[in-house]
């Protein structure tokens, strides 16, 4: 039990067989590059069921960011790298929001409303923070002090992914967005850069988000301590397909070994 500051207790939201919260990929890794999925999972409490929702709307993007799991855990083979990732789906928290904000536990996603959402109390909300968006940034916070700790560089690369459209949209025609803002933006500046030199891809720079002040992952463990960063946006129908998937791994792999080797080459 813990403290929420409201009404003096607040109840686990998971039971003996629910999965954890965050799932540590390759914990012992050696890369410099830190992978964390902010919403890699689309796993649902059995206290919540399935929030009022068809099974169907589980796999669409308003649970979870498609493929993000499986490219990042390629990605972690193929460096040697730790990768972070969040068991539960966005809908119950958003990982990369503030959990006091209204979109943390959105009660409306991409025209699907979401019913178990709907007028959630204060205990409700502080349940789901503190059973599964706090435990999740807790890994990612001591993963960064044990590397501190040991000597091991860290830039921390948010794996994210988004539909080729929303509900009623206009088709998005990026294949990959390099996001990026405040804090020490030079890593993500270099690894855009080494990106738009692959002559077959359309990359947008802070496309089709910006990342501003509604992200909170990256701001929070990159921004005050200036460590190297890049938030990653790959269009959900282009992770679909093994074969693609192993592209991206490739590509991936050297825009971020190219813009390691520029800003480390920089710092010296």
């Amino acid at each position: 039990m813990a403290s929420n500051g409201h009404s003096g207790v607040v109840p686990s939201l998971l039971v003996d067989d629910d999965p954890s919260p965050v799932t540590i990929v390759n914990p012992t890794g050696r890369s410099p590059f830190l992978l964390i999925g902010d919403h890699a999972g689309n796993s649902m409490p059995r206290r919540l069921g399935n929030l009022g929702l068809p099974q169907s709307e589980l796999h669409r993007h308003i649970a979870w960011d498609i493929g993000v799991r499986e490219l990042g855990d390629a990605l972690a083979e193929a460096c040697d790298a730790v990768f972070i990732r969040q068991t539960y789906s966005r809908l119950i928290v958003d990982c990369n929001r503030d959990p006091s904000a209204p979109d943390a536990m959105p009660p409306v996603s991409d025209g699907t409303v979401v019913a178990g959402n709907a007028a959630l109390t204060a205990e409700e909300r502080a349940s789901r923070t503190e059973t599964i968006h706090e435990p999740y940034h807790r890994s990612i916070n001591l993963e960064l002090l044990r590397r501190d700790a040991c000597g091991q560089p860290s830039v921390l690369v948010s794996l994210h992914s988004f539909t080729p459209a929303l509900t009623g949209g206009s088709p998005r025609p990026w294949h990959v967005g390099v996001l990026h803002d405040g804090g020490d933006p030079s890593f993500a500046m270099a690894f855009l850069a080494a990106l738009r030199r692959e002559p077959t891809l359309v990359v947008g720079d802070n496309e089709p988000y910006r990342m501003d002040l509604v992200d909170y992952t990256v701001p929070r463990h990159a921004y005050a301590a200036h460590r190297p960063y890049v938030e990653l946006e790959f269009r959900q129908d282009l992770l679909r397909h093994k074969q693609a998937l192993q592209s991206w791994v490739e590509i991936v792999l050297n825009s971020l070994q190219a813009a390691y080797d520029i800003t480390s080459t920089a710092e010296r």
